[in-house]
């Protein structure tokens, strides 16, 4: 689909990259923290609330995996909560702005939060996750019963854990954050 001359694909990368400047980080920030660029979703569907009562959305295929990946974890005594599903990207530019107005550095605040058009979040597959006793998004996650379950479990229902420890883009461990990959 063209838009002025310009497929909708190159309006969205020109989109990310003028984010990118503004926000002052490097323009090769996916190719330095091998992060591939994120469609942002355009067909989520609601997944229920999270812990802060927000609505929360994801693509329809990884929306089925959840509910069934939740439903299967209550069966086994295990309460999953969300903390997050979708984020479009100028939400997450607004992350990465809250955090510089409160003074921290970029390469601090990128070791937490993906730039703008690299969050899995923007493609309506991830989400993070909690679960009642734990706070949110921090590491103790991982003594959870929960994230316990998720790492012998949630392969089944096609969820990654994708930034373990010592991963490849540079991101701080997130035992919490789980992305749904389509089947192939």
């Amino acid at each position: 689909m063209n838009v002025n001359g310009k497929t909708l694909q190159v309006c969205y990368e020109d989109h990310i990259a003028a984010l990118l400047k503004q926000l002052g980080i490097p323009a090769d920030y996916g190719i330095v923290r091998q992060l591939e660029l994120q469609e942002e979703c355009v067909s989520a569907v609601s997944i229920g609330m999270d812990i802060f009562d927000r609505e929360q959305q994801l693509i329809p295929l990884a929306a089925r995996a959840w509910l069934e990946m939740k439903a299967a974890a209550e069966h086994d005594g295990i309460e999953l909560q969300i903390v997050s599903a979708f984020r479009a990207v100028d939400y997450q530019a607004g992350i990465i702005r809250r955090k510089l107005e409160a003074g921290l550095c970029m390469d601090e605040i990128l070791k937490a939060s993906a730039a703008p058009g690299y969050s899995e979040h923007h493609s309506g597959r991830a989400l993070d996750i909690t679960s009642p006793g734990f706070e949110a998004l921090e590491d103790i996650f991982e003594d959870s019963p929960a994230f316990k379950w998720l790492e012998k479990s949630a392969l089944q229902f096609d969820f990654y854990l994708s930034y373990p420890r010592n991963n490849p883009h540079m991101v701080a461990y997130e035992p919490w954050h789980w992305c749904w990959h389509k089947p192939l």
